[in-house]
C-alpha cells in the first residue's frame, strides 16, 4: 500500500482574532446534498474549559472553502466533540456530550474560567448536562430540539440497510470517573422522536490480566448487514493506547469477543470508512513521535487489517490532536479531517488533508 498526499494540510476551523480560539475533536460527512459538512467543540480557551460549543461548517466547493463555524450545542457547560451522521434522503443527525461544574474546575486555569462557572446555578448545570443529539429534517438547515442519551462517542450513530439508527458508544460519565458500574460500550437505537431503547453492549477488554478503559467506538455496516466496531483501549500503567475489533450479526444485540487490531502503544480513537472501491479505511492519530494521523486497510470486510500509514505528520510535539475522520471525494481521492497545533504556540485548530492510496497489485 502507498499513501499519496495531496496538497498540503488546510485549516478549515479556527477564530485567530479571539482568544477563545481552541477547536478540536472534529468529525466531517458528506450531505445528501453533495455538501460536506463538519462538526467540532470550538470557541474553546484549551482543550478543557466551560466555553466549549458543538459547531458546524458547511463547504459547498469540495472543501476548498468553509462557512463559519456555527454553533448546534451551546448550553451553559463545555460542549465537547462533535459527530454527524447522515440518514434518509434529508436526515441529518448530530451529536455531542458535556460535563458537570466540578470536572471543569478540575482544569480551570485562571478566574476567568472560575468566574464562569460560579454564575451556573444547580438548576442549569442539571438541564444542560448530558449525552446529547440533535435532528434535522432538511439536510442540516435548521435542527430540532436537544434530545439526551445515555452513551457517547466521538463521531456518533450509523444507519442500519433498514434505516435503522443505532449509536455505539460508552455509558456517559459526567464526571469523567471510573465509579460507575455499567460504564461499558453499549449499543442504542435512536428513534425519530428522540427516544432511545437498550439493544446491546460490548464486554469489557481485559489485556493479560489488566482491566483496561474501553470508550470512544466507531462502527459500520457491512454489505452483509454486519456491524463492525473499533473501540479505542487504553490504559495508563502500563501504558496502553490501542484499537479493538468486535462485531454483531444481529443488529447490534450480542458482539463478538473484541481482538486486538494494533499494538499496545499504536494509536486511537478510530473512525470507520468504506471506499468506493470495497476497501474498508480506519483513520487514528499515533500520540507518540513524530505525532502522525494514520490509516489502516482491511480487502476482506476487517477480517485483517495493513496497519501503520502515515497521512499527516505533526509539525508540533504534542498529545494534543487527532480524532481523524474520512470521506471519498468525487475523484475518489480521501478527505480525511483532523485536529492538531499548527505552532509550538499556537491553538488547536481544525485542519484537513486530501489523500489517496495505491493498493498493491
Amino acid at each position: 500500500m502507498k499513501i499519496v498526499r495531496i496538497g498540503e494540510p488546510q485549516v478549515i476551523m479556527s477564530n485567530p482574532e479571539s482568544r477563545h480560539n481552541y477547536f478540536a475533536w472534529p468529525t466531517v460527512a458528506r450531505l445528501q446534498n453533495g455538501k460536506i459538512a463538519v462538526v467540532a467543540s470550538g470557541y474553546r480557551l484549551r482543550h478543557a474549559c466551560p466555553f466549549g460549543k458543538t459547531v458546524i461548517s458547511y463547504s459547498e466547493d469540495e472543501g476548498e472553502t468553509y462557512t463559519a463555524p456555527a454553533p448546534i450545542f451551546d448550553t451553559v457547560l463545555d460542549d465537547r466533540d462533535g459527530g454527524i451522521l447522515p440518514f434518509g434522503e434529508k436526515g441529518v443527525i448530530v451529536t455531542s456530550f458535556n460535563n458537570v461544574r466540578e470536572f471543569q474546575r478540575k482544569y480551570a486555569e485562571t478566574s476567568y474560567d472560575t468566574g464562569y462557572l460560579d454564575l451556573i446555578t444547580d438548576e442549569e448545570e442539571k438541564e444542560a448536562l448530558g449525552a446529547s443529539f440533535r435532528i434535522s429534517n432538511d439536510c442540516g438547515v435548521t435542527f430540532g430540539e436537544i434530545h439526551k442519551s445515555p452513551i457517547t462517542s466521538p463521531h456518533g450513530p450509523i444507519e442500519l440497510h433498514d434505516g435503522t439508527l443505532l449509536w455505539i458508544g460508552r455509558t456517559f460519565n459526567p464526571k469523567q470517573t471510573l465509579e460507575i458500574e455499567n460504564d461499558f460500550i453499549q449499543a442504542y437505537k435512536i428513534n425519530l422522536d428522540g427516544t432511545m431503547e437498550f439493544v446491546g453492549k460490548i464486554e469489557n477488554i481485559t489485556i493479560d490480566g489488566i482491566e483496561t478503559l474501553s470508550c470512544e467506538p466507531h462502527s459500520i455496516v457491512l454489505e452483509d448487514g454486519t456491524i463492525l466496531t473499533h473501540i479505542r483501549v487504553q490504559n495508563q500503567d502500563p501504558k496502553i493506547f490501542t484499537i479493538f475489533q468486535s462485531e454483531s450479526h444481529d443488529n447490534g444485540k450480542t458482539w463478538s469477543t473484541p481482538r486486538q487490531l494494533l499494538p499496545l502503544r499504536d494509536g486511537a480513537p478510530p473512525h470507520l470508512f468504506r471506499h468506493s472501491s470495497g476497501m474498508l479505511i480506519c483513520t487514528y492519530a499515533d500520540r507518540r513521535a513524530p505525532h502522525p494521523i494514520k490509516a489502516m486497510f482491511s480487502k476482506d470486510n476487517g477480517q485483517t487489517w495493513d496497519y501503520g500509514y502515515d497521512i499527516y505528520v505533526n509539525k508540533v510535539v504534542t498529545w494534543d490532536f487527532g480524532y481523524p475522520s474520512t470521506i471519498e471525494m468525487a475523484d475518489g481521492s480521501l478527505l480525511t479531517v483532523f485536529y492538531t497545533h499548527m505552532s509550538d504556540d499556537g491553538p488547536a485548530v481544525i485542519v484537513q488533508q486530501r489523500w489517496k492510496f495505491e493498493a498493491d497489485k
